[in-house]
């Protein structure tokens, strides 16, 4: 924790931390958001990029198709469907707009959005190795990837990545699966479970008494200690960001299938819950390239890891952490329970984002259970985050004019691999909190 004074001048100098360090739920729209042609040039990175990282995930496709027989249905591509959601948006009182759900929830493979970026990652490795061998060769048919002789090639390589549980099952199931010696670092808040689904999978799984920050840093230590290792550092990784981003065409291609309209007089709120940044970076970029201004991103932490929120209304980025404030970082969230920011994505993204919220845990709680009364959905807690972006946005006075015709998209970032009795436990928790409140 800062030295009493330095947090003193830092609250002097801005009001906000105060009401951080309050613990209580807020929202802080971004004075310096740009035009989307402008705020691009932040990022270092282009649509060709994106274009790219698309390419790949479609010549890997028939690898995917081979290897996980879940995806064969949607010919290898790994993606989800998004849904409507009319009876949530009336429980939640939206008086006017359309609200749906993105769900990332169910996603093959590892149920959560860590599948866009974390897969990707692991491909792009998979495919430099295997072409430097000679194993793959341009215009291949990729599933060759899942031959014997490939495995026990890509078995003298490692990759290890440090995570709050699903960033670590989308690498550690995709490494082990094509062969890799897979290590997850994992930070206390991970949940058992997760735990032991990535060993099942073959996944050496490193437990910490410490936060995210303290298992990323191993990984990283690791990865520096041996050569045929690769790091997929979630804070600074620009191959992880671009698997994100190819979600934004993808879903300008759905709202068009389903006659959803995006444009200057229907404008696009999409809510995503943020903890270190990468994930929902990475889909806002991608949003940004594929509706520019017709779209409003908002990132919603919470109360107790607001770390994005910190980091860029401070100008500090990476710099500072909610535990220099004396917030605590510890959530039922635990996808969210990060204290420490990306500083490449805050500063690549610093004025493309509209705005910041923050949410309780009870409040996710009673979102959740409201999502599995209204709609038979169930998410897991850090999942529904996004709901809470919602009201701050509705009384927010320089989006009154297209309301009435705003698409909204919640941003559903897993839940569909939890155990079946402890997705009752959160819906119960839920409810509980619902019934009390309504008392």
């Amino acid at each position: 924790m800062l030295p009493t004074p330095a947090i003193a001048a830092l609250r002097e100098q801005f009001p906000l931390i105060t009401e951080l360090m309050a613990l209580q739920p807020l929202s802080w729209f971004n004075p310096r958001i740009a035009p989307a042609a402008e705020g691009l040039n932040d990022v270092g990175l282009t649509a060709h990029d994106v274009a790219q990282a698309s390419a790949r995930l479609a010549r890997f496709a028939p690898y995917l198709a081979k290897a996980f027989p879940q995806t064969q249905a949607s010919g290898g591509i790994i993606e989800s469907p998004v849904v409507p959601l009319p009876a949530m948006q009336a429980a939640l009182g939206m008086p006017s707009g359309q609200l749906w759900l993105k769900q990332d929830s169910h996603l093959p493979i590892s149920g959560s959005i860590k599948a866009r970026g974390g897969i990707y990652e692991v491909l792009k490795h998979a495919e430099m190795l295997a072409l430097d061998a000679g194993l793959l060769k341009e215009g291949d048919d990729y599933s060759v990837l899942a031959s014997d002789a490939v495995r026990a090639f890509l078995g003298q390589y490692a990759i290890a990545v440090g995570s709050t549980g699903n960033l670590g099952l989308s690498i550690g199931i995709m490494s082990a699966r094509l062969g890799f010696r897979a290590t997850v670092h994992m930070s206390a808040d991970a949940r058992q479970w997760k735990k032991d689904k990535l060993r099942s999978h073959g996944v050496t799984v490193v437990e910490y008494a410490t936060d995210y920050s303290v298992a990323v840093e191993a990984g990283r230590k690791q990865a520096e200690g041996d050569p045929a290792c690769h790091f997929v550092d979630d804070e600074n990784s620009h191959d992880l960001f671009l698997g994100y981003a190819v979600a934004g065409q993808r879903l300008k291609q759905q709202f068009e299938a389903a006659g959803v309209a995006v444009d200057a007089d229907h404008p696009l709120f999409v809510y995503l819950p943020c903890g270190v940044g990468g994930g929902p970076g990475g889909v806002a970029f991608g949003l940004k390239l594929a509706f520019g201004d017709c779209v409003h991103c908002v990132f919603v932490e919470p109360t107790h890891s607001p770390c994005m929120l910190l980091g860029v209304h401070t100008g500090l980025h990476e710099q500072i952490s909610v535990q220099e404030i004396g917030i605590d970082n510890v959530t039922a969230a635990d996808g969210l329970a990060v204290g420490r920011p990306s500083g490449f994505v805050g500063r690549a993204m610093q004025r493309l984002i509209d705005g910041y919220a923050t949410v309780t845990d009870e409040e996710l709680y009673r979102l959740l259970a409201t999502l599995e009364q209204t709609q038979g959905l169930c998410l897991e807690p850090s999942a529904v985050a996004g709901f809470a972006g919602i009201p701050p946005v509705l009384a927010a006075p320089q989006y009154q004019a297209n309301l009435t015709r705003a698409t909204h998209l919640v941003w559903g970032t897993g839940g569909s691999m939890v155990p079946q009795e402890e997705m009752a436990a959160y819906v119960a928790r839920g409810r509980a909190l619902l019934a009390a409140g309504a008392a």
